[in-house]
């Protein structure tokens, strides 16, 4: 399938999601539930099943791990710095800075299979648990430091490091669950994500993007242009394997988390603001993604 086309049929789900949302009697209220069972439960599952049946193999992907990680923190740093902007509103700031670092793992694992089959779904594995808990801590600390919550209390209920951190510290150990228990965590996991992606579009909307838009174009550049960008220098200064240049590249290139504006509303940020940089950078990544994908095979 054509670099263009891997991401259609995530991005029909996406568009489905809109749509049911909108237009059938399963509303708003139908799909914050959803999100909810998502969050906590299902996308929980998949990602401890995932990295825990995955053999990690840190030496064969050592550099694939780097510049996941690399890119990952010079997201951070990047959208950390624009605090320094003059004029820029502390709670949106806190609220949107994640934007510009987390990513969507429900379009990543969805891809790794079509970018590289069996082995890449292992090489997001391996990224997510690394780079999964790193973007929480990093997105939870401004918007627990900005509206007082106890950030360790933040860190210890999040169900994405929590569940990432256990499959990693599991498969560390060589830890074999029961093929009932893993047969049971595999169907569940199955289900968040094409409920993930459609809650995604269910979510879909732009009016906040009007209280900064010059830091909500910022953080959009750093998400879909730098990183990206960042990702095929190292794969090449690191002379990766093509295969996993593209996942990294891949990586690099994808939507922001989609559950960045539940984290923001949840912790007392501005929902609205977030919900429209998710939006922006899903309508972006549509053809962000391909496009880097294309820059990759022209340079390397």
């Amino acid at each position: 399938m054509p670099d263009a086309l891997l991401l259609l049929p995530d991005f029909t789900l996406i568009a489905i999601g809109w749509f049911v949302c909108r237009h059938t009697p399963l509303d708003r209220s139908v799909w914050d539930g959803v999100e909810r069972l998502v969050y906590y439960m299902l996308f929980p599952a998949l990602l401890f099943s995932a990295i825990l049946r995955h053999p990690l193999q840190p030496q064969a992907a050592a550099a694939l791990a780097a510049c996941g990680l690399g890119v990952t923190l010079l997201g951070v740093l990047l959208a950390y710095a624009l605090r320094l902007w003059p004029g820029v509103d502390a709670r949106l700031h806190a609220s949107g800075a994640q934007v510009a670092f987390r990513f969507n793992s429900y379009v990543a694992l969805a891809l790794a299979e079509r970018l590289a089959g069996i082995q890449g779904v292992a090489w997001v594995a391996l990224l997510v648990a690394l780079c999964v808990p790193l973007c929480n801590i990093a997105a939870v600390w401004p918007l627990a430091r900005h509206g007082g919550h106890g950030f360790w209390r933040e860190l210890a209920k999040n169900p994405l490091i929590l569940s990432t951190s256990a499959g990693l510290v599991c498969n560390l150990l060589g830890v074999q669950l029961p093929e009932l228990v893993t047969t049971t965590l595999v169907r569940i996991g199955a289900a968040a994500l094409p409920l993930g992606l459609m809650a995604v579009g269910a979510g879909l909307t732009f009016g906040g993007l009007k209280r900064a838009p010059a830091l909500a174009a910022a953080l959009l550049t750093i998400r879909h242009a730098i990183l990206p960008a960042a990702a095929i220098a190292i794969g090449i200064a690191l002379a990766m394997p093509p295969a996993q240049q593209a996942v990294a590249v891949a990586f690099a290139a994808l939507p922001t988390a989609s559950s960045a504006y539940v984290l923001a509303a949840r912790m007392g940020g501005d929902g609205s603001f977030v919900a429209g940089l998710v939006t922006m950078s899903t309508l972006i990544g549509m053809a962000g993604l391909p496009l880097a994908l294309l820059a990759l095979q022209r340079l390397a």
